[in-house]
């Protein structure tokens, strides 16, 4: 049997961070009130940060919090008291860029110390500078290619961890200022406002403007090492993390339950293990954007952007989510996310039963009235089920050419 690496996922709220950690995630990183990178998020208040890692260490799981904002005068000014309630929290290490923070976080606190991606560590003679400075743990930039975390492993005795799924950014690890000259937003400050997912004419150098099918753009696909679990396993990489605190809690589902699974299998059976390509489609079904894996093998091409646009489709696949079920009348309790009706065939998975397959013939509100549709905003409504649901088990639409064919 393999060690098995810790799997991290992102929390915005008190529910994602419940569903992550339902679904198999062994640790969730939150943001607090401030000094987070995550300025449209929710983020947690000190007392939901005290609930969630009750809740966390109730399941013998971790908490870390992001304190990795790039700090001004201000902040720098405010950060002990800041530092010592989050202490107070109980969370299992805070996550940080600033030096300066490093540096307070030892001499005001106990908190472990994790070094945050965006101080873009992609070398071993910087990860063993930081292990001095007393890091435990650094989150190495997603530029680093296969060679170069085997590199850092192998010279440096400090626990290592990589992103292995997510949204990706035009400059390193975040450092990137166009959002600060084009909106008035610092991107590293939580207030990126994505301009490299915008559309951009293309000019000639006689400021023509070239005509395409579609306009340019500097966007990044996302990045899935799905595929390359087994070699990071058998790196010796410590933590896997998943990017994404302000997805949804069917998006961290999802992404969440295959990851262990295939983390899992390949643990437990290295031998016999296999890939299974219909995970592949499954984590595809549930985001917006292709995925391949970035740097990963030291090449970054054409095939990692697009430069010729795109189209960003919300997705609707995630149907609703189990409140609670009703064994007397062996009902399912349903709070509706997206639309649905009568006769539509539907998945419902969680973590402790297999995906089940089932088509709704019935359906009655609160009131139990008979209804044909579900398309008010968080309806609740009641389908009869036989199979014994739990609560944040979810449904999702059989996507019937998405499952046919390869």
């Amino acid at each position: 049997m393999k060690k098995k690496p810790e799997l991290l996922a992102p929390a915005g709220d008190l529910e994602r961070l419940k569903v992550a950690l339902i679904y198999g995630a062994d640790a969730v990183y939150i943001g607090g009130p401030s000094f987070g990178l995550r300025a449209n998020a929710i983020n947690f208040t000190f007392q939901e940060m005290k609930e969630g890692v009750q809740f966390a260490h109730s399941l013998g799981r971790k908490v870390y919090a992001t304190v990795n904002i790039v700090l001004h005068n201000k902040e720098a000014e405010e950060l002990v008291p800041y530092l010592r309630e989050i202490e107070e929290t109980g969370v299992d290490a805070i996550i940080v860029s600033d030096p300066y923070v490093i540096e307070m976080a030892k001499e005001y606190t106990q908190l472990e110390i994790h070094l945050s991606t965006q101080q873009s560590t992609l070398n071993y003679d910087a990860a063993s500078f930081f292990q001095r400075e007393g890091v435990s743990r650094i989150v190495l930039g997603r530029e680093c290619t296969k060679e170069e975390i085997t590199e850092i492993i192998k010279r440096v005795p400090i626990e290592i961890e990589v992103f292995i799924h997510g949204a990706m950014c035009a400059g390193y690890s975040g450092r990137c200022v166009l959002s600060n000259f084009l909106t008035n937003r610092d991107s590293n400050r939580g207030g990126c406002s994505q301009i490299c997912r915008w559309d951009f004419d293309l000019l000639s150098e006689k400021q023509e403007k070239i005509e395409a099918e579609k306009d340019f753009t500097l966007c990044s696909k996302d990045l899935s090492l799905l595929k390359h679990i087994p070699e990071l396993i058998d790196m010796g990489i410590d933590a896997f993390k998943i990017e994404g605190r302000m997805r949804s809690v069917y998006y961290i589902a999802t992404i969440v339950s295959v990851y262990r699974k295939v983390i899992d299998e390949y643990c437990h059976n290295p031998e016999s293990y296999e890939y299974n390509a219909e995970l592949e489609k499954v984590l595809r079904n549930c985001a917006n954007r292709d995925s391949v894996p970035q740097f990963f093998h030291g090449s970054y091409g054409e095939e990692c952007s697009y430069y010729n646009g795109r189209e960003e489709v919300s997705n609707q696949d995630f149907l609703g989510i189990v409140k609670e079920y009703d064994e007397l009348r062996q009902e399912a309790v349903i709070e509706q996310r997206n639309y649905f009706k009568k006769g539509d065939e539907v998945e419902i998975f969680g973590p402790h039963h297999p995906t089940i397959s089932y088509q709704i013939d019935q359906m009655v509100d609160e009131n139990r009235n008979p209804i044909e549709v579900v398309r008010h905003p968080l309806q609740i409504v009641r389908i009869p089920i036989t199979q014994k649901l739990d609560p944040y088990d979810m449904i999702r639409i059989v996507k019937k050419q998405e499952l046919t064919n390869d």
